[in-house]
């Protein structure tokens, strides 16, 4: 049993808000999803103006089968950002909320979720096994954050990214450096790789070498090994990080442009680009720092800004799979579709079993609401 419904007896509502964190443009939930959800005979209520960042109006909402009310009373409340004190206030007792909910960053809202007798499901909590690939909305959103950022390098860069042969000679393409090999950078690999540029891969995980060299890259090997677990690289030791700035610092210099995406659960992003790095790049070179929420892989970057470092451009945006809602929320929507067929019966009734193993990892509040 989970809340104050019994298992079986009656079907789950499910309600969809509005984001309510700035710049935040997605929605968890689409009319060709929620259409899957209608077809059971689930109720959607969706909140007025949910889809409008996203550009989905909400006759789309309707004419899918939801109903526009007030979602935060609904059996299973799903969004994206994390969740306010005041939206966490509005969940009634017993309820299921699923969002991106930062357990290890920010500890205070599951706190408060357990306050308020609420199951939390983390969507970045999903285990790494091949049967929730479809619930993976860290991969869906981070291939978009990759092929974004492989934009606005070549959109920063002075340069050409593709070889150009023109009646007044030939350009060279740009060569452009990929740090983590994870969906973000892979993905920034095989965007840059399309547009013509020379691209190379590092990651301290030596086992993806032949991922990046699948999208066409070139693996740059600097002898250092970091594998943790989960499919995650765990934090470097004190030596380890040192003798990897010096070989990077040496490595980064030659490039036109560092796309950066190198992260560890819970821990401050590391510093793989250095100040000195910086300045020893060509004028013109660009750097995009994707982990700019967790502090930066670049010494220079000031998250959400696009500043000029001894005439190379540092940028770091911040949640750049909102900047393409449309299929960002699809994608996320798809993820949370997968994750709800774990938690409904087949007759679309709230049935948790904390024993599977994705349901477990996920709910951060635990099973009764209280460890």
């Amino acid at each position: 049993m989970v809340g104050e419904r019994p298992v079986g007896r009656a079907r789950a509502v499910i309600g969809v808000v509005r984001e309510s964190a700035q710049g935040e443009r997605r929605v968890a939930m689409v009319p060709k999803v929620l259409e899957r959800l209608s077809a059971k005979g689930i109720e959607v209520v969706v909140q007025p103006d949910a889809g409008a960042a996203a550009l989905i109006p909400d006759a789309q909402f309707e004419r899918a089968g939801a109903k526009l009310a007030d979602p935060w009373a609904a059996d299973i409340v799903v969004k994206v950002a994390p969740p306010t004190e005041a939206e966490i206030a509005r969940l009634r007792s017993g309820s299921v909320l699923i969002g991106f909910l930062e357990p290890q960053v920010r500890p205070e809202i599951t706190s408060a979720l357990r306050a308020a007798g609420v199951h939390g499901f983390a969507m970045e909590a999903i285990p790494r096994i091949s049967r929730a690939q479809a619930m993976d909305a860290l991969s869906s959103q981070g291939s978009i954050a990759g092929y974004r950022a492989a934009l606005l390098a070549a959109e920063h860069l002075t340069r050409f990214l593709p070889m150009l042969t023109t009646a007044a000679g030939t350009v060279p393409p740009a060569s452009v450096l990929v740090l983590g090999a994870g969906v973000a950078g892979l993905q920034a690999l095989a965007t840059a790789r399309r547009l013509g540029a020379r691209t190379t891969g590092y990651d301290v995980r030596p086992e993806v070498a032949d991922q990046v060299r699948s999208v066409g890259a070139q693996w740059l090997e600097l002898d250092i090994a970091a594998v943790g677990s989960g499919g995650y690289a765990r934090e470097l030791t004190e030596a380890e990080r040192v003798d990897q700035q010096h070989r990077l610092t040496d490595a980064v210099m030659g490039f036109d442009a560092v796309i950066s995406t190198a992260q560890v659960p819970g821990q401050p992003a590391p510093v793989l680009v250095t100040a000195e790095a910086v300045a020893g790049m060509r004028a013109g070179s660009v750097v995009v720092d994707l982990a700019g929420a967790g502090g930066g892989n670049c010494a220079l970057s000031e998250p959400g800004e696009t500043v000029v470092r001894d005439n190379v451009t540092v940028s770091a945006p911040l949640n750049l799979a909102s900047s393409m809602p449309e299929h960002a929320s699809e994608l996320y929507a798809r993820n949370v579709l997968a994750l709800l067929d774990e938690l409904l019966d087949e007759q679309g009734a709230l049935a948790v079993d904390f024993t599977d193993e994705v349901v477990a990892a996920t709910c951060v509040t635990g099973q009764d609401g209280q460890s």
